[in-house]
């Protein structure tokens, strides 16, 4: 039988906290992984005292996942590191294999231990089935599914979508505008997927797991991309204040990568082909109206 295999979580924020809630558990009673699970931690002060000694010493995140206990077999370390996807870079610069986790999961209810689902993409179908056995429980279901490099840009261009819906919101549209924005968000999301992921043919089947149209909709209504953009509307104050206002450090996903896609897109001549997408840099970045976010959805391709 191979040797227990070692376990490390690489971030500690609300979702690498709640992930780690249910690894350590299965960790724990399971003989083909090492019992102690490492969790490496950007380290910061809270009230006087090191993140890391909080966590080792009383087993709860309670900056990022106030209120929810962590297995004891959880312990730290720290690490002050901090559109070309990420697990292309891991891959390249550690020269390992690589798979990514995206779905439907807000950190607090997974860490409630509410129902949900998530996909893995993989394309080592071994390694997937492991990865399953490791993070899979009643609550926490997952599919397996070869398209890695899809997952992982599912994962990104939600936000950039679910800040098109907080605008929405924040302008006093209903959910029938909302459902505009996340039906031509999903075709902007599978059109450039297929522009970008050159390794092979883009499934749509992979938009209908837990890490396409369930993510889309999970961020669009109660993910912090939505919350903000509404407010950035509502309030009349900058992403960045809002940042510190709301979000207790953490910082906003949707802007900055609708920033490296104008870029690509740009590159290659393409922005007329994702207005959702340019309205919601010019926005952010440009100081573009927002008034004029809902004529973008008016005149999409889509329509055309």
């Amino acid at each position: 039988m191979d040797p227990p295999k070692k376990i490390c979580i690489v971030g500690s924020g609300n979702w690498g906290s709640a992930i780690a809630k249910i690894i350590g558990v299965n960790a724990a009673v399971n003989p083909k992984f090492n019992t102690t699970v490492n969790m490496w931690v950007f380290e910061e002060m809270v009230n006087g005292r090191k993140l890391s000694d909080i966590i080792n010493t009383h087993h709860e995140n309670v900056k990022y996942l106030p209120g929810c206990k962590l297995p004891a077999n959880v312990g730290v370390d720290t690490s002050t590191d901090g559109l070309k996807l990420i697990s292309g870079i891991i891959r390249e610069k550690l020269g390992i294999a690589v798979a990514v986790l995206m779905g439907a999961n807000i950190a607090n209810e997974v860490a409630e231990e509410n129902f949900c689902e998530t996909t893995i993409g993989c394309r080592n179908q071994e390694h997937g089935a492991l990865l399953k056995e490791l993070m899979q429980n009643q609550n926490f279901r997952i599919t397996v599914v070869s398209e890695c490099d899809v997952v992982e840009i599912c994962g990104a261009l939600k936000n950039v979508v679910a800040v098109g819906a907080g605008f929405s919101d924040g302008l006093g549209f209903g959910d029938n505008t909302k459902a505009a924005v996340i039906r031509l968000g999903l075709m902007e999301m599978i059109a450039f997927a297929r522009i970008f992921c050159t390794a092979g043919p883009v499934s749509p089947a992979t938009f209908l797991e837990s890490c396409g149209v369930a993510d889309l909709i999970t961020t669009c209504y109660g993910g912090r991309n939505h919350r903000v953009a509404k407010a950035f509307v509502t309030a009349g104050k900058s992403i960045e204040e809002l940042e510190k206002e709301m979000l207790n450090g953490q910082k906003l996903q949707g802007p900055v990568t609708a920033a490296e896609i104008h870029h690509i897109l740009q590159h290659k001549n393409l922005l007329d082909k994702f207005p959702l997408f340019t309205a919601v840099y010019r926005i952010c970045y440009q100081g573009q109206s927002i008034k004029h976010f809902i004529s973008c959805l008016q005149n999409h391709p889509e329509h055309m």
